[in-house]
């Protein structure tokens, strides 16, 4: 079967599953492989919950008139998606880069979709599975579409752009994230560069922060449009207060200007902020949508987020973390005009070789700010404190221990920091 013709049986279904907990009846169900899983194996379950049809790679899981046998489940659901995809006549934004994408895409999103029909990526659905199903889940009608990108090794981003095919793209920055992929820093570069060099090819065009001067750098002689600290920008900013939430004041190229009080923890954020307020600009949403979408845009799971419980003050920020965002997020913390702070930090994944020394260099950086005490979950932390002789350290191998310890202090007015990697779960301190 061709994708056309595989295509033609995706319009008239009720879309795309992976998962036969999740069927629609009337869907396409996809047998996907997986370390520990084998979708082939529920293909039949998947079509008597009422899938029309179930895409598989396996002869033996065959149905007559009920499966499609391709080559490769995985390859045929991103050829799949890539011909939806250039269906669609609305520009396709990527973002990528090593920290604040995710807050600039649902920030982006909140401003287009405040003046055009804009879809998207939902949570984290931004690898190699997920673009594909992002892309697939959008209509044709759509105006605008913003795809986040997430990668963790080389070619990895070369492998989305072909399936996204970009009309404009973002790389947010450049840090020190899966470190263990990409092999180092520079391999961070060029694997989030890949963005940049299929806009080449393309002829098409990147929005390129002011603040990145490799960034900028790299992305000379290409189609771009500046935001930040630039003398070609179209948007500028700068932090009028940080605490408790960033308020920022915005410049326009034409001169005008505005004030945003944002909903977000961090002057870091800034970058992400206009990155939105500039897509929104060049694609002609109106300053007063522009302002009110950055002004209501509350974060969601467990990013820049701030809580109250028993009488403290908690900044989540336990999504993820890298060395990159941990040293924003701590000296942002230290600025905090607050006496009472306590940081929580949880290991950060995926450094491989570089774990022991990233570790220490965020202990060093610790080391010198004003903190009342420092909880540290995780056997990565733990190594790198025991060189440390500081009463004021405290450490845990995991966040029940850490729950168990905080809840039997019974403090209050407090502020807390909660930093970490996805595989320490700190949100859970607060459950």
């Amino acid at each position: 079967m061709t994708i056309s013709e595989l295509y033609h049986l995706y319009i008239s279904s009720s879309g795309i599953c992976t998962d036969t907990r999740k069927i629609q009846r009337g869907c396409l169900f996809f047998a996907l492989k997986g370390p520990n899983f084998n979708a082939n194996e529920f293909a039949k379950k998947a079509i008597r919950e009422g899938a029309d049809k179930a895409v598989i790679d396996e002869k033996e899981f065959f149905i007559e008139g009920k499966t499609i046998l391709v080559d490769n489940t995985l390859t045929t659901l991103q050829e799949l998606a890539r011909h939806h995809r250039r269906q669609f006549k609305c520009p396709v934004i990527a973002i990528t880069g090593s920290n604040g994408k995710t807050t600039t895409k649902e920030l982006t999103h909140s401003v287009l979709s405040s003046s055009l029909k804009t879809y998207g990526t939902k949570g984290n659905l931004n690898n190699h599975i997920g673009v594909p199903l992002t892309l697939l889940s959008i209509p044709i009608e759509a105006e605008m579409i913003v795809v986040e990108l997430g990668a963790n090794h080389l070619n990895e981003n070369k492998i989305l752009c072909k399936i996204a095919e970009p009309d404009y793209g973002i790389i947010t920055n450049n840090g020190k994230d899966h470190l263990e992929g990409y092999g180092s820093i520079e391999g961070v570069r060029i694997g989030n560069g890949e963005v940049y060099k299929f806009l080449k090819e393309k002829n098409s065009t990147a929005f390129v922060s002011a603040y990145q001067e490799d960034l900028i750098l790299y992305s000379e002689g290409m189609d771009r449009i500046i935001y930040g600290n630039h003398e070609s920008s179209i948007v500028k900013a700068e932090a009028m207060n940080s605490f408790p939430y960033l308020k920022a004041k915005f410049l326009f190229s034409d001169g005008e200007t505005f004030e945003a009080q944002t909903q977000l923890v961090g002057k870091y954020n800034i970058e992400n902020i206009l990155a939105a307020a500039s897509i929104g600009y060049h694609f002609k949403v109106s300053k007063e949508k522009i302002k009110n979408a950055i002004e209501n845009y509350k974060p969601a799971n467990n990013r820049s987020q701030q809580q109250l419980k028993d009488g403290n003050s908690f900044i989540l920020d336990a999504y993820n973390a890298n060395p990159s965002s941990m040293e924003l997020a701590l000296e942002n913390f230290a600025e905090f005009p607050v006496a009472n702070k306590i940081v929580v930090l949880g290991d950060m994944a995926e450094l491989g070789e570089y774990s022991d020394a990233e570790h220490d260099l965020i202990l060093k950086q610790i080391k010198t700010l004003s903190l009342k005490e420092i909880w540290l979950v995780g056997n990565e932390f733990l190594k790198a404190s025991s060189k440390y002789q500081n009463e004021n350290i405290r450490t845990f191998e995991n966040v029940d221990a850490l729950k168990k310890y905080y809840q039997q202090q019974k403090i209050t007015g407090y502020y807390f920091l909660l930093k970490g990697s996805r595989v320490n779960k700190l949100e859970k301190m607060l459950e």
